[in-house]
Formats: C-alpha cells, structure tokens, sequence
C-alpha cells in the first residue's frame, strides 16, 4: 500500500509578542500547514521571549497543528523559553 509523502514546514516567529498577536499569528500557521499537508513544522523561536505570551502562543500553534495532523517542534530555543515550557509542564508537548 503505497503512503502519502509529507512535506516538512519551516517557520519562524520573533518577539516580543503580544496576546493581541495570537490570532492573526495562528491564522498564518494554520494557513500553512493546511498548504504543505506537513507532518512536521519546525518552529525558529530564536527572536522569542520567554514569557506566559509566549508559552500561549506555542501551546495554541500544537494545539491548531495536532488538528490538523502535524507536529511542531521547537528550534533555537533559549534555556530560559526552554525551562519556562518544562516549568509549565509542556515538554511533551511542545518537545525541542
């Protein structure tokens, strides 16, 4: 049985972000990941503070990814974005 090839997604975002943010944010996300059909996205989060906001925001792009059967996974992310997730307990979730 033959499967279907996936494409991997590649993405950015840079801080600060503000809650206001957060929608227009995961419409281009999703928007995306509904384009390439990927089962992965790496998520560049180099330019990212690590504050609740941020962790919102991560938490909403897997939430809105695993729905549309795909995988973030976090890139160049900073010790403390890397301790703020593990601290909120979202290393599984947001794995990088």
């Amino acid at each position: 049985m033959p499967t279907e090839k996936r494409s991997v997604a590649t993405f950015a975002i840079r801080g600060p972000l503000a809650p206001t943010d957060l929608p227009g944010l995961c419409a281009r996300i999703c928007a995306l990941l509904e384009h390439n059909g990927s089962a992965f996205a790496f998520c560049d989060v180099r330019g990212v503070h690590a504050d609740a906001v941020a962790i919102d925001a991560l938490a909403r792009l897997q939430l809105a990814a695993q729905r549309r059967g795909c995988q973030v996974r976090l890139r160049g992310a900073s010790v403390e974005l890397r301790d703020l997730v593990a601290f909120m307990g979202l290393r599984d979730v947001l794995p990088g």
